[in-house]
């Protein structure tokens, strides 16, 4: 069944989910902050800021107006930055319909209230059938390309999740449903931090056995949050945990790994930041899971040191030497 669906961000993320679900036969509106973002799709019919080379189908229509791009929506995706969502949230809240399905595309946590996407989107959006998150191992580029994806869709309502399996899927995306919202966001989250350490790793030429070092040992850190948060210790080992941390930790299209590849091999963070129009989400996520961390009295070293790194208080040298000279302790302790 053709459904409409709105699109709020014109990012790569964004357009690719755009595209895909064009594609799938559903009828689309990309919202793009941007008036001039807007218009250039519009005209072009591609993203060529942030997805080049991806035409976009018929039934997908680019826009400014927010209004008008939620106009009759039964889903909802919102992929915007996460420093952006709430912003975009409350100005969507008043204009979505009810019964609606708000779709979280959006991997964070918010600086200073330490919510997770989907709290944000709850307190700001209401009236709605359901929210459910969207994560897992997923490239934009690459589902813009048609080729296989598998992710994972969680939310409170199974009836959601099975709505946002059925509508979303094709040949090339695979969804697995979850109840477990807390462990899907906490591993989305937290990946992007791991990641960036295991650019540093790969910057400062440290080899294979470091990197698979860091990305266990990243994946027992982000466990160790997510499950004092309530969720469940398997979801953190399979797509949205582990899934998403190996891909980002090792794929050559991760943001987060660029970052930390200049970060290793001497780049200042704000000259690495001017070079790019692309968004690092590990950045503002690093302050966020080190703050709720503390509150809940969970350790997060990896997490610690990069927001040094980041900082400019510590060099990439010191942080790994740090990380190496912990006090050793039983693996699983």
């Amino acid at each position: 069944m053709t459904r409409r669906i709105t699109v709020l961000g014109a990012g790569s993320w964004g357009s690719a989910l755009a595209v895909h679900l064009a594609r799938v036969g559903h009828d689309v509106s990309l919202w793009a902050r941007d008036a001039r973002l807007a218009e250039d799709m519009a005209v072009r019919r591609l993203n060529s800021a942030y997805l080049p080379g991806i035409a976009f189908p018929a039934t997908l229509q680019p826009t400014h107006a927010l209004a008008e791009a939620l106009d009759g929506a039964g889903f909802v995706v919102m992929a915007v930055p996460s420093h952006g969502l709430r912003a975009v949230a409350r100005a969507a809240g008043p204009l979505v319909g009810a019964g609606a399905t708000v779709v979280s595309a959006v991997k964070g946590l918010e600086v200073g209230s330490m919510l997770r996407m989907s709290e944000v989107i709850s307190d700001e959006i209401h009236d709605i059938s359901a929210v459910v998150v969207l994560s897992g191992p997923s490239f934009a580029v690459e589902l813009a390309r048609e080729l296989p994806t598998a992710m994972v869709a969680a939310g409170t309502s199974p009836a959601g999740v099975e709505q946002v399996q059925a509508q979303f899927r094709s040949t090339s995306l695979r969804l697995y449903g979850s109840s477990d919202v807390v462990g899907v966001e906490i591993g989305g989250a937290l990946k992007n931090i791991i990641a960036i350490a295991a650019g540093v790793v790969e910057g400062l030429g440290l080899g294979h056995n470091a990197m698979a070092a860091l990305i266990t040992r990243g994946l027992v850190e982000l466990t160790r949050l997510a499950v004092v948060l309530g969720a469940h210790r398997d979801t953190l080992s399979g797509l949205a945990g582990l899934g998403d941390l190996v891909l980002t930790c090792t794929g050559d299209l991760s943001r987060n790994r660029r970052v930390g590849i200049e970060l290793g091999r001497g780049r200042s963070l704000d000259d690495i930041l001017s070079s790019t129009k692309m968004v690092a989400e590990g950045i503002p996520t690093t302050e966020a899971a080190l703050a709720l961390g503390a509150r809940h009295a969970i350790e997060l070293p990896i997490a610690a040191q990069m927001a040094e790194v980041l900082a400019g208080r510590k060099d990439p040298q010191s942080a790994i030497r740090e990380l190496m000279g912990r006090r050793q302790k039983l693996e699983h302790a």
